[in-house]
C-alpha cells in the first residue's frame, strides 16, 4: 500500500515539491555559509518525494545551535516550502483520492519549518522505536 501511495504522490504531487527542496539548496549552497542549511533541504527532498513509510523523530543531541538554524532556515527558505505544501496540500483535498496525499503534505510542514534537529526514519523497521 505504501509503495502504491507513494506512486500517486510522486505524480500528484511529491515531485514538484521534491522540485522546490532541490531548488532551495542549490540556492543555499550559493553562499559557502548556508551549505548546512542545502544540505538540509537536499535531506528533505527525498522525504518530499517518497514520504509514505517514513517518519520524523527529533533528534536528543539538538540543542540552541539547532533552534538558531532553524530561525535562519524559517527566514531563508522555510516558508516559501511551507506556503508550497498548504497550497498542494488544499488542492490534493478536493479530491476524495487526493485526501491521504494531502495529510502526507501536511506532515511535511514540520520539517519544513524547523529540519535542523530532527531525523528522518522509516517506520516499518525497528529504527522508529529506538528513535524514539
Amino acid at each position: 500500500m505504501r509503495t502504491l501511495l507513494n506512486l500517486v504522490w510522486l505524480v500528484l504531487g511529491g515531485f514538484w515539491l521534491f522540485l522546490g527542496y532541490v531548488l532551495a539548496g542549490v540556492l543555499l549552497c550559493i553562499p559557502i555559509i548556508t551549505i548546512p542549511w542545502a544540505i538540509a533541504a537536499f535531506r528533505i527532498a527525498g522525504f518530499a518525494l517518497w514520504p509514505f513509510g517514513r517518519t520524523i523523530v527529533a533528534k536528543p543531541s539538538a540543542g540552541v545551535g539547532s533552534f538558531i538554524g532553524n530561525v535562519i532556515w524559517f527566514v531563508l527558505a522555510g516558508w516559501w516550502l511551507v506556503i508550497a505544501h498548504i497550497v498542494s496540500a488544499v488542492a490534493l483535498a478536493v479530491t476524495i483520492i487526493g485526501i491521504p496525499l494531502a495529510l502526507a503534505d501536511l506532515k511535511l510542514i514540520p520539517i519544513s519549518l524547523a529540519p535542523l534537529g530532527k531525523d528522518i526514519v522509516p517506520t516499518r523497521s525497528g529504527e522508529f522505536d529506538r528513535h524514539r
